[in-house]
């Protein structure tokens, strides 16, 4: 029987500059993700506020993974983060 892997989780994540974050993940890879991409070129009333610096910077980890809002305006696919891939 294969032992499964428990699913990876963001434990940290910190601010660097402009819309990147590093992620820390719980098996311990760090990864720094650019949300600038996305932002930019994905307009909409729910995202757009976060192209506001002081506002992109509030962001939490709640249940693994890293989001904006307080319903989740923004969060993105925790193992997608995990690969390095920026979302889109």
């Amino acid at each position: 029987m294969k032992k499964n892997n428990p699913p990876i989780k963001i434990v940290n994540a910190e601010y660097l500059d402009g819309y990147e974050v590093r992620l820390t993940f719980s098996d311990g890879v760090v990864r720094d993700i650019d949300f600038g991409p996305f932002l930019l070129m994905n307009p909409h009333p729910q995202y757009d506020k976060y192209i506001d610096i002081k506002k992109f910077r509030k962001f939490n980890i709640e249940y693994g993974n890293i989001v904006w809002g307080k319903n989740w305006d923004l969060i993105f696919d925790e193992y997608e983060l995990y690969l390095g891939k920026a979302p889109r």
